[in-house]
């Protein structure tokens, strides 16, 4: 059933009958008189295409409305605004480095304090809550380390205290998770990654189940105006349409190249949830990131991830380069760690390509 209401999802009630959801680029829109309006104001507060992707969003996740961003920062910091200075939220311990800058601003800027715990062990997340604790930030799946969360026991705390569970679903998508079906209050996205899925759209999206958070979402999301672009939100919805298709394949070739590389004497450690197109390794200090990098002719050495290309990115000195390194020393993000995001290429093309650039990685081995 996914699988047909992704493909269908642009379909329309727009009067024309058109299949692809109509590009509206109109910033403002005419009332009919005094006291009357179409729906339609201002493109800031509304506009018919980003409309019809953050319905089709909401469904897609369960929830009753979604907030289309422009960027999966963006998305991260609308949510935000719900916390005012004294609150704390305890957040699993590895995390996009993106997002530690910035909890780590709001900290120090606004006095919101979020509390780094290890989610693997529940005991310890429990001896962490206070009258203050307002919230619960969790990576199912979390980056760069794949370590997964089992999130349910999370969900039933959340609601024994009286508290948020926001869920960061970029690794996972709707597509393999609907946590706000399972117990979650707010889910969020880099659209950027999976859901677009081409690399030619920064997006972020916010989705909740509860009326009272969308209508508070919903005034931050018109006052602060970090909303999506009408082409940009055609894109993403364009994108849904081959998500289980491109997430299906990019997974495939993650299980496989994951299981080859256990076999390799460069490698020290594959980190592999089992599920996404997503892993990370960690190389034999014999071996040297930056021939690795260096001897990739198919994969490519950049920094994002969830597109149909297989992309590699050096977390200790791209995505977490604004850690601090006893916080990396912590997370064991060190300079012998990469990220893969596996893409939807013939698997044996990607396979070659890799162990080939690590072959010829070797410290004093001339390649």
């Amino acid at each position: 059933m996914k699988d047909t209401q992704l493909a269908q999802i642009s379909l329309t009630k727009d009067t024309t009958g058109a299949i692809a959801n109509p590009i509206y680029l109109s910033t403002a829109y005419q009332h009919p008189h005094l006291g009357q309006s179409t729906g339609y104001d201002y493109t800031r507060t509304k506009n018919p295409t980003r409309s019809a992707f953050e319905e089709s969003f909401a469904k897609l996740e369960g929830g009753v409305a979604s907030f289309a961003t422009s960027s999966g920062m963006a998305a991260i910091q609308l949510v935000c605004n719900l916390f005012k200075p004294g609150d704390e939220i305890l957040v699993a311990f590895d995390l996009y480095g993106g997002t530690f800058r910035l909890f780590d601003f709001y900290e120090k800027q606004y006095g919101i304090k979020f509390i780094y715990v290890d989610f693997l062990n529940y005991e310890e997340v429990t001896t962490h809550i206070t009258p203050n604790t307002k919230a619960l930030f969790i990576e199912p799946i979390s980056n760069p380390q794949m370590i997964e969360i089992d999130v349910e026991p999370y969900y039933v705390l959340s609601k024994k205290h009286n508290l948020l569970t926001i869920i960061d679903n970029t690794f996972l998508t709707p597509y393999l998770s609907t946590p706000l079906e399972e117990g979650a209050d707010i889910v969020l996205h880099s659209a950027t990654k999976y859901i677009g899925g081409h690399n030619d759209v920064l997006a972020g999206v916010v989705t909740v189940k509860d009326e009272t958070l969308a209508e508070q979402l919903g005034q931050f999301h018109n006052m602060i105006g970090a909303t999506l672009s009408p082409l940009d939100s055609y894109l993403l919805q364009r994108g849904l349409k081959t998500l289980h298709l491109r997430i299906d394949r990019s997974q495939e070739n993650a299980k496989k190249l994951a299981e080859r590389c256990q076999t390799s004497e460069s490698i020290d450690e594959v980190l592999y949830s089992g599920k996404t197109g997503m892993l990370s390794l960690r190389l034999n200090k014999a071996y040297s990131v930056a021939k690795f990098l260096e001897n990739l002719e198919i994969c490519i050495f950049a920094e994002s991830l969830g597109g149909t290309e297989t992309f590699i990115t050096f977390p200790y000195t791209q995505t977490h380069v604004d850690m601090p390194d006893e916080e990396k020393d912590k997370r064991g993000i060190d300079e012998h760690l990469i990220r893969l995001s596996i893409g939807i290429e013939d698997y044996n093309d990607i396979e070659a390509d890799i162990i080939q650039a690590l072959e010829n990685s070797k410290v004093g081995v001339i390649s």
